[in-house]
């Protein structure tokens, strides 16, 4: 097993590769999402300004040398690309919503993924998803009073519609006013999410790159009108079961597992680590479940991270643990304070198991 930490777009810095290399971490999950942004040069979207060449894209879609330029920078302090997570919501808007381009992206998805095994990215993160990551707040959650995130269904609007041109919580388009996305069912999520699967699998697996998705946050049954992908334990094995290709993979959040109904996160972890199945995991622990819950430091949750480490030392896993994100210390640096700490503690369970 590894230690990596994951960096967005505007932490991609020298200096943040040398904080990287300082906690012994070894491989870096990328978000590159937010590089669309500004258009420039006929079809050629640029990142905002930063000038690194890492957010160059022809038609919104990252290229063989977006993936190159990045694996060779982070070589240059010997760090390794654990994965790319998440694609950009105007990559695949049509995808999730079954939209009149969807075979239009989906084709210019594979050409980003042949790029991607090209360059040598081993892994792409996902979330299927309609309305993302949404309902959280900002509080004093952790030990200590540190800032931290939270869900409260009972203080949110569920029901509150997606407006026109957004998905996963984020604008891809101008939208209609007045006009919100319909409901989606769970029937409808799993056809649209089974075609891009059964569509991009083959392409991934001949390029050498893994998918994995990562489950719901919140895992609500449904969040403004759209019902959630995997929301469940169980509906990890229906993903798994709707395509055999060794490229379909998860991206095991510990913290989101633990968020949901039911279920087993230490079944979960030991099933799908000797099934070769995890393409990444985030380790971060939380206190409660939905409908109510919280993030803490990696050693106050609700899960025995110990006892996570020992099952898959035991089970001679060898992928890359990331904290993901994890509370802020009260401090001048919160994130790298937050970051160093969890990173410390992780290093040390690697070490005694």
């Amino acid at each position: 097993m590894q230690i990596g930490l994951g960096l967005y777009r505007h932490q991609l810095t020298p200096d943040n590769f040398r904080f990287a290399n300082q906690l012994g971490a070894e491989q870096i999950v990328v978000h590159l999402e937010n590089y669309l942004a500004a258009e420039a040069d006929g079809k050629v979207l640029l990142s905002r300004g930063e000038g690194d060449g890492w957010g160059r894209a022809i038609d919104g879609y990252w290229t063989y040398e977006t993936f190159k330029s990045l694996i060779d920078r982070l070589g240059e302090y010997n760090l390794k690309l654990a994965a790319i997570e998440n694609f950009a919501v105007k990559q695949w808007s049509d995808v999730l919503l079954a939209g009149p381009r969807r075979d239009e992206q989906i084709a210019q998805m594979k050409q980003m993924i042949r790029d991607a095994g090209r360059a040598g990215v081993p892994c792409f993160g996902y979330n299927f998803s309609i309305a993302g990551v949404w309902g959280w707040v900002r509080g004093p959650f952790a030990r200590g009073g540190a800032m931290s995130v939270g869900f409260d269904a009972n203080a949110i609007d569920m029901r509150e519609p997606i407006p026109d041109g957004m998905v996963w919580n984020m604008r891809y388009g101008q939208g209609r006013p007045g006009v919100t996305v319909p409901p989606v069912s769970s029937d409808e999520l799993w056809t649209r999410a089974a075609y891009f699967l059964n569509e991009m699998l083959p392409v991934a697996e001949a390029a050498g790159v893994k998918l994995a998705a990562h489950p719901d946050d919140p895992p609500m049954d449904s969040l403004r009108g759209a019902a959630r992908f995997v929301n469940e334990l169980g509906k990890y094995d229906r993903l798994i079961a709707l395509n055999p290709s060794p490229a379909n993979n998860l991206e095991l959040c510990l913290g989101s597992l633990q968020e949901m109904k039911g279920g087993d996160v230490y079944d979960a972890v030991d099933r799908y680590s000797r099934a070769n199945r995890i393409g990444y995991i985030h380790f971060r622990n939380v206190v409660g479940k939905v409908p109510q819950y919280h993030e803490v430091f990696v050693d106050e949750g609700d899960i025995d991270m110990v006892k996570i480490m020992h099952i898959l030392k035991a089970n001679k896993w060898e992928g890359v643990l990331i904290p993901d994100h994890t509370p802020e210390l009260h401090c001048d640096a919160p994130w790298h304070a937050g970051m160093a700490y969890a990173i410390g503690y992780m290093r040390a369970l690697l070490t005694t198991a």
